[in-house]
């Protein structure tokens, strides 16, 4: 990825870019954004979580609570919002359903499960696949340049963290050499940073030592109570015709049956060659 020249904001920030690629019909959605910091004092923070969703479970929905405690108990954040940003068609995963089939799902299960988390439709809407880093570049944008940050209650305004919240699989593709190019690392873990929810059966220690550079940036969250259900595991259980009650929100369950997702392979696509220096979406397989 090639990172677009950046202004210098009276902070001595890099200011984000404007969408490189506008979106006809676009409206970011604001409508459970905190708009008045509840501590001044704090850093507000907004959770964005990028992948395929394909389709939604409770444990992409599960992390932004893990994170919220983490931030709550161990930090000095103060969360303002959380989105999920679907990654797009172009992506061609395999199993991976429309962007608009990807989009309702997500949608139902955050209508019916959370009172602050949003569905943006910005990543996915796009006919080329979209780079995590111009992704977290959009959020920062619409954030910090199109609403100039958060009132802090004070007379003022404040410019919001934007960070990036993925299972800890995600830390182990950033370790390995070849997967994203150096570039998109230090764009993503150093101008924005992660939140990582610790998975069963992946060695993060290992892969957190590749990534010394950014170590501050890096936020491990451990999972208390393991939870280890995938999309691939839903969509395998589909296909068998078996019960996914109880692993994902139920009007999901219902969108899937209403729509025949994932009965059989005809939702597979064939996978694309992402070459050496792109990277993978956050990981919600």
């Amino acid at each position: 990825m090639t990172e677009s020249t950046q202004e210098q904001g009276n902070d001595g920030q890099r200011m984000p870019p404007a969408p490189a690629t506008p979106v006809e019909d676009y409206v970011f959605p604001e409508y459970r954004l905190k708009r008045v910091m509840d501590d001044p004092e704090k850093t507000p923070l907004l959770l964005i979580a990028c992948g395929s969703f394909s389709p939604i479970t409770f444990l992409h929905l599960r992390m932004f609570e893990m994170a919220a405690d983490y931030v709550k108990l161990s930090t000095d954040f103060e969360i303002i919002g959380g989105y999920l940003s679907p990654v797009s068609d172009a992506y061609r995963k395999a199993g991976l359903a429309s962007a608009n089939h990807r989009i309702a799902m997500c949608q139902r299960a955050v209508d019916q499960t959370s009172d602050w988390m949003m569905v943006d439709t910005w990543e996915p809407m796009h006919k080329e696949y979209q780079p995590t880093a111009i992704v977290l570049d959009h959020f920062d944008y619409e954030i910090n340049t199109v609403r100039k940050g958060i009132d802090t209650g004070k007379g003022t305004r404040k410019r919001v963290q934007v960070v990036l919240l993925a299972g800890a699989d995600l830390v182990h593709t950033m370790s390995t050499p070849g997967v994203w190019s150096e570039k998109d690392l230090d764009h993503i873990l150093g101008q924005y940073g992660t939140f990582i929810v610790e998975r069963s059966g992946t060695d993060i220690d290992e892969a957190l030592a590749a990534l010394q550079p950014w170590k501050k940036n890096i936020h491990v969250i451990q999972q208390l109570i393991q939870n280890d259900v995938s999309s691939t595991k839903i969509r395998l259980f589909l296909r068998r015709d078996m019960s996914v009650r109880y692993l994902i929100p139920d009007p999901v369950i219902e969108y899937i049956y209403e729509n025949n997702l994932y009965m059989d392979d005809g939702t597979t696509q064939p996978t694309a060659d992402k070459g050496k220096t792109r990277e993978e979406p956050a990981p919600s397989n």
